[in-house]
């Protein structure tokens, strides 16, 4: 059993940062495997923002068209943890964002594919 926590959300202004955290405790899953961020916003569906997957000797990542430029994700196996660098946050990122992994086959931006899931940490964003 994996367990994710995530933390370091908050309440910022447009224009501010926030970097998010995600703890994976439990069984072990390799430096290979998938992890990715969502958010659901209230009255929304969750929906992708980022993920890290290895190939061969080094990870790639993806981000969807409305966080790249500005939403970073990296991982420390070492200390198990994925983290989401958040720059340039505006209103409408404002969502609970969720930590998620690992993803099994080569998709990982969709939720399906993901086996486990945090509790989420609230980011808002004021004007």
């Amino acid at each position: 059993q994996v367990q994710l926590v995530e933390s370091g959300g908050g309440l910022v202004q447009a224009g501010d940062f926030l970097r998010l955290s995600c703890a994976a405790s439990g069984d072990t899953f390799g430096s290979a495997a998938a992890m990715g961020w969502f958010r659901q916003a209230p009255g929304k569906e969750r929906e992708f923002v980022a993920a890290i997957k290895r190939f061969r000797w080094a990870d790639d990542t993806y981000y969807a068209d409305f966080v790249k430029g500005r939403f970073t994700i990296s991982r420390d196996n070492v200390k198990r943890m994925v983290y989401l660098q958040m720059n340039s946050l505006k209103p409408e990122d404002t969502a609970v964002y969720y930590c998620a992994g690992p993803a099994a086959g080569p998709v990982v931006t969709t939720p399906g594919p993901y086996s486990y899931w945090g509790q989420g940490t609230q980011v808002t964003v004021s004007a």
